[in-house]
């Protein structure tokens, strides 16, 4: 077991205990019990001492002993509308995936983006990009990597073996992967799930719904900007590669989409019902204008699409269809029961007061609005860094809607970039699966990621503060 999770293991119920059997309270009975099951789920959350989907079971377990909700109330929030509508989306995904209509997809953007080696970067940036949008960051980034290996043994294999371009053509390409998987997650609501957490918050404690369609409306220019950003860092500046000239690569995409033959009957099923979701998500607010009565949501709609998949039969005389439910054993149940985990720490910093006594703290203070806001951007993204990004937005959006509340601005104006931000981590390897997976590949240094992700965190801060203050009010 490692050194951090021998001490997680103990220090996470040790402080719980301390904490409920202080001499005196320091807030009152029911905020200080919340506030003694948050310090245990952060330490384990960062200690990853269990399984994080583990550790966001504790509030069922804790809340209704400590009396701060019943076990009804904190239940409630592991079955909250936002969590089906992230279901539906791993469902669509899965269905992506087993009839590998993801990777079709891929080589196809890498196909029509062009073969030089500049080129060849950003057809596979775009495609991994536009993969994350819809399936998990992890997914996109494992369908690519292979087939970035390949190219780059190209060039291992030509006269001049691996040279100083071709080693900044490797670099660039497996970087360029990690970070626009993590940047492409950011355009859709279900793109990646600290966007999920928040809308299930905002759904679940304020009534403020966002559409599929608004969240797109300012979260796909945020992800292009980025991968400019990114592109133009690690091709353009970082790590060029101009004078790389090989034409074997548009063979090689050639030969894998030959491989995967014409489109397939189960592709053309998925491709549809993927299609029309996608529509419908983007339509909905337009349909429900014409049609007030069918009340149409997002979370509707997702669930629509995943129980066409099970239904929609390839072959109505044999009884096959697109999915079948043992499909599910490869979907990610631990990220639903951590959504509902977070909901609930949410719902108990509420009812507790907690959040009430944050905004009374910031409201009687003189800061500085810009400053905290820019402090808070900067907070959730080096600390996102060091541990899972959707547990910390779990933690830290309510605390952040208090802040807001407390500064009187609106909320979505703190909340949204402070939560994009917990997407941007792009500095070190155990930040996010991305870049673990392509810190494995053995192309990377840790010195080298370090270099570009610095850089990227920066501009991401410069971005997300523009947002802050131009981009958000527009849209909401």
């Amino acid at each position: 077991m490692k050194l951090s999770k021998r001490i997680g293991l103990p220090l996470g119920p040790l402080l719980f205990v301390i904490i409920q059997f202080l001499p005196s309270t320091l807030v009152s009975v029911k905020a200080d019990a919340v506030i003694a099951v948050a310090i245990w789920m952060i330490i384990w959350w960062i200690t990853e001492t269990v399984h994080i989907a583990v550790t966001a079971l504790l509030p069922l377990i804790l809340f209704p002993l400590l009396k701060v909700m019943t076990i009804a109330d904190v239940g409630s929030n592991y079955g909250s509308p936002i969590i089906f509508l992230f279901f539906g989306g791993f469902i669509l995904a899965l269905a992506l995936e087993k009839v590998n209509l993801h990777k079709r997809i891929a080589l196809t953007i890498i196909k029509l983006t062009g073969t030089t080696p500049e080129k060849v970067v950003l057809g596979f940036m775009l495609a991994t990009a536009f993969m994350s949008m819809w399936i998990s960051n992890t997914a996109s980034t494992v369908v690519m990597l292979p087939i970035a290996i390949s190219v780059i043994k190209l060039l291992i294999n030509d006269k001049d073996g691996l040279a100083k371009g071709d080693k900044n053509f490797a670099l660039s390409i497996m970087l360029g992967i990690a970070f626009a998987a993590n940047a492409g997650g950011i355009a859709t609501v279900i793109g990646t799930p600290p966007n999920s957490v928040l809308i299930g918050l905002l759904e679940n404690e304020y009534h403020i719904q966002i559409s599929f369609l608004t969240w797109m409306s300012f979260g796909l220019p945020f992800s292009m900007l980025m991968i400019i950003a990114i592109y133009y860092v690690l091709v353009k500046w970082m790590f060029p590669c101009k004078r790389i000239v090989f034409t074997s690569s548009s063979n090689l995409i050639s030969k894998e989409l030959k491989k995967l033959g014409k489109i397939s009957k189960e592709e053309k099923r998925v491709l549809i019902i993927f299609a029309t979701t996608v529509f419908l998500w983007i339509t909905r607010t337009l349909i429900n204008s014409i049609f007030p009565e069918l009340k149409l949501s997002d979370t509707i709609i997702s669930l629509i699409g995943a129980v066409s998949l099970f239904a929609i039969p390839l072959d109505f005389k044999k009884g096959n269809f697109i999915l079948e439910w043992n499909d599910t054993n490869k979907l990610a149940w631990g990220i639903l029961i951590l959504f509902g985990g977070g909901l609930a720490l949410a719902k108990g910093m509420a009812s507790s007061g907690l959040v009430a006594l944050i905004t009374e703290a910031i409201a009687s203070g003189e800061l500085n609005i810009l400053l905290t806001v820019s402090l808070l951007i900067i907070l959730m993204l080096f600390m996102t860094e060091l541990m899972s990004n959707v547990a910390l937005v779990a933690v830290l959006a309510p605390v952040v809607a208090g802040i807001a509340i407390g500064l009187n601005i609106p909320v979505l104006n703190l909340l949204i970039p402070v939560t994009m931000a917990s997407s941007c981590a792009f500095m070190l390897p155990m930040a996010t699966p991305p870049n673990a997976i392509v810190f494995a590949s053995g192309y990377v240094k840790v010195s080298q990621m370090v270099r570009a992700g610095v850089i990227l965190n920066l501009i991401a801060i410069g971005l997300l503060i523009l947002y802050y203050q131009y981009v958000i009010p527009l849209f909401l």
